[in-house]
């Protein structure tokens, strides 16, 4: 811990961080004379910083990739609580409870601190010239085909100086991925439109028909498209924008919706063809494609109603413009290209491409933009591994031994790897089986910029700059360990750079009339950028495709009925959870799930109908079991999930991971099936099959609503009494 008499000037400057304090424009806040709290850059503390009045200083959420940019509250040298910045156009001064969760993260005392070297099961710490000699001797002599790099999602200048030294080493097996990404849209996307992500405008449509797209919840920006969905809330001319969700399982989009459609699993694109022929406003091939979908065909096999799909067809050409979305529910499936081809082809149909949909600005830095992750990259990556393929594995920002599927066995083939680093925040279920870890900076701690995938008004950089002196002492950011690697290659064209911070800092500042800087001298540009914490880019509009074709589209029957397994498992993505990489921050756990408000624990989502037929109550401990393994969770009755399915929430059933994490809930990743997407190579998360059995025990299922004298976890910490029976005498 920081010595609460450290002169935080002193440890700017022993960094080598210099500059004048820049007051943030634009935000509305005045000086702290008045008593209101100023924004500042983090370059060198202000003289007037008063003991007990906070000063906010600009960086970028590190919790998802949405890029959404926040100004970190400190106070004494303490970050206490971040918000959202004003003057991005991504989150407009709003956050998450995910993202404010990130104070958590940063604080958790389950970080690792030190560098471990694999010692029998346990890790003995070393230091980090023991650790980055002992890489340099592991690489001797190995070929680059021989070395594999996995990470999650990157982009900025921490992509290039990666991709730098994959090159020093002749590595080119980098896999990129992300176990919850939009890969099938993705690639949907560019086929229907020309482009991967295009700006989706709820804003400005009069009707969103979705078809799983979760995007008030976990669905690529959430915190934007919320801004944009009040807007659309709030109508044109007094007329409220119409919300329909088409999805078999319920998420909290599907909550805020005006019609709910529970459609059969896998039947998205079916609905979507029929809405197309019930429109009677297609041509050419996508009338041909369309003219068999018939409403009493479509209601059969996705168990619409005939009278609900003339209902949506109805509105759609009553209001427009409208904007239709395909989401996770509809891309989970081997046909999950087909399906979201489909749903694309409405918005065509419709006119809204150039309304609704329109194309992003294109990062004029081709070299920095988001190397998108998916779940495609794991599998050639798996049977390398099983193959016995590669002597040097590193490993960052992914936990595949968690995320992966069960059928893929992917931590016996782990194993296989000669020598694992892993650089990490925690002791996850991969940096288990590593044989050295090294330890990062929080996102709060750490120095990098962003590009995010996902551009709301325009390309952009995102700046992420340290909110705080460093908690623990041997921690590094990613950015200076990879400067300190490729120092041991080409230690000529590095020498310039003390660390990262120096890097980076000379990158921006060579590239400054790209970015915006022209007329500005070296540390006048360099303090406005941390200033305001985004550098906007002046990049070409990248071209929609106006056209679109039902060529190649050829959409199965749905699923037959399956004796052995019945029902579909769909993994339920948590708003707060995610993928899982969150689950040690105990906000997140206490959290309540907004449709069902269950904390600390996993569930098994079943219709009430279903449950009827099982005699299955509330609180039952269910066995769900499929083709590759068994979990065991309670039951919870919910009449939002189709009566053909089931689901289980990911992000919980942790081995690892710390204290808040360990030890709670089940991992529905290790029973899914490694069924993958026929065209993308994309995991199909939706296509496992199960079935389900009583085990003879019961539990009480503990919600934020829970009756009086509910445990969590075997501890009385949200229990409920009625005041008339409290004696705070015996409670003191």
């Amino acid at each position: 811990m920081m010595d609460s008499s450290f002169d935080r000037r002193d440890f700017l400057k022993v960094l080598g961080w210099g500059g004048a304090a820049v007051a943030l424009s634009g935000c509305g806040n005045t000086s702290v004379e008045d008593g209101r709290e100023t924004v500042v850059s983090y370059v060198e503390a202000a003289d007037y910083v008063i003991p007990g009045i906070g000063v906010y200083y600009n960086s970028t959420c590190a919790q998802c990739d949405a890029g959404c940019n926040v100004m970190g509250k400190v106070r004494e040298g303490r970050v206490l609580k971040l918000e959202g910045n004003p003057v991005s156009a991504i989150n407009r001064g709003r956050m998450c409870g995910l993202g404010q969760a990130g104070v958590q993260h940063h604080y958790n005392p389950d970080r690792v601190r030190e560098p471990l070297l694999r010692n029998g099961d346990k890790g003995e710490a070393i230091t980090w010239e023991k650790a980055y000699a002992l890489i340099a001797e592991k690489l001797k002599g190995v070929k680059g085909e021989e070395i594999a790099f996995l990470s999650g999602g990157v982009s900025g200048h921490l992509k290039v100086l990666l991709g730098n030294y994959l090159d020093s080493i002749g590595c080119k097996n980098h896999f990129v991925y992300e176990a919850l990404a939009p890969g099938v849209v993705r690639a949907a996307n560019k086929k229907a439109y020309g482009v991967e992500m295009p700006r989706y405008n709820i804003d400005k449509a009069r009707v969103v028909l979705s078809f799983g797209a979760d995007f008030l919840g976990a669905w690529v920006s959430p915190v934007h498209f919320s801004q944009q969905y009040a807007q659309f809330r709030k109508g044109v001319d007094g007329e409220r924008g119409v919300l329909i969700q088409v999805e078999p399982k319920m998420t909290l989009t599907g909550a805020n919706a005006d019609r709910w459609v529970p459609v059969r699993p896998g039947t998205e694109g079916i609905l979507a063809l029929g809405i197309i022929n019930a429109l009677g406003m297609a041509s050419g091939d996508i009338a041909a494609a369309v003219k068999g979908y018939d409403k009493t065909r479509v209601s059969k096999e996705t168990g619409v109603p005939p009278g609900q799909i003339d209902k949506i067809a109805a509105l759609l050409k009553l209001r427009s413009p409208s904007l239709v979305l395909a989401g996770s529910a509809a891309e989970g499936y081997a046909h999950g290209s087909q399906n979201a081809a489909a749903i694309n082809l409405l918005n065509h149909v419709l006119g809204n491409v150039g309304k609704t949909i329109e194309a992003t600005a294109a990062v004029p830095f081709p070299q920095m933009s988001p190397a998108k992750g998916n779940t495609a990259a794991l599998k050639p990556l798996n049977d390398g591994l099983a193959a016995g393929k590669y002597k040097v594995l590193f490993n960052y920002a992914a936990n595949p031994v968690f995320t992966a599927p069960g059928a893929l066995k992917f931590k016996d083939n782990l194993a296989k790897a000669g020598f694992k680093v892993v650089f990490a925040h925690y002791i996850d279920e991969t940096a288990l089986q590593a044989d050295l870890v090294l330890p990062l900076d929080s996102a709060l701690e750490d120095w990098g910029t962003q590009v995010p995938e996902y551009m709301a008004d325009g390309a952009q950089i995102n700046i992420q700059q340290p909110l705080m002196e460093k908690l623990h002492a041997n921690t590094r950011g990613m950015g200076d360990i990879l400067l300190d690697l490729i120092k041991q290659r080409r230690p000529e064209d590095y020498k310039n750079y003390a660390d990262y911070y120096a890097y980076l800092r000379a990158a921006m500042l060579q590239n400054k009339a790209a970015l915006g800087g022209g007329g500005m001298d070296d540390d006048t540009f360099w303090n406005e950028t941390l200033s305001r914490g985004i550098v906007k880019l002046a990049g070409a509009t990248a071209a929609l495709s106006g056209k679109a074709g039902a060529a190649g589209l050829k959409l199965p029957a749905p699923a037959g009925e399956d004796e052995q397994y019945p029902l579909h498992l769909i993994p339920g993505v948590n708003i707060s959870l995610r993928d899982g990489r969150h689950t040690n921050q105990p906000w997140l756990q206490e959290s309540p799930d907004p449709l069902t408000t269950i904390v600390w624990d996993s569930w098994v989502e079943i219709h009430p109908r279903k449950a009827a037929e099982l005699h299955i109550s509330e609180g039952d401990i269910l066995e769900v079991t499929s083709k590759t393994g068994s979990i065991k969770a309670q039951a919870y009755l919910f009449p939002g999930i189709h009566p053909d399915a089931i689901s289980i929430p990911l992000g919980q059933g942790h081995e690892a991971l710390g204290r808040y994490a360990r030890g709670y809930g089940v991992n529905p990743f290790q029973i899914m099936d490694a069924v993958f997407d026929k065209e993308t190579g994309e995991l199909a998360m939706h296509e496992t099959r199960v079935r389900i059995s009583k085990t003879g025990q019961r539990v009480v299922v503990v919600k934020d609503e829970s009756a009086a004298g509910a445990k969590q976890i075997r501890r009385k910490i949200a229990g409920r009494m009625s005041t008339d029976k409290v004696d705070l005498s015996k409670e003191v």
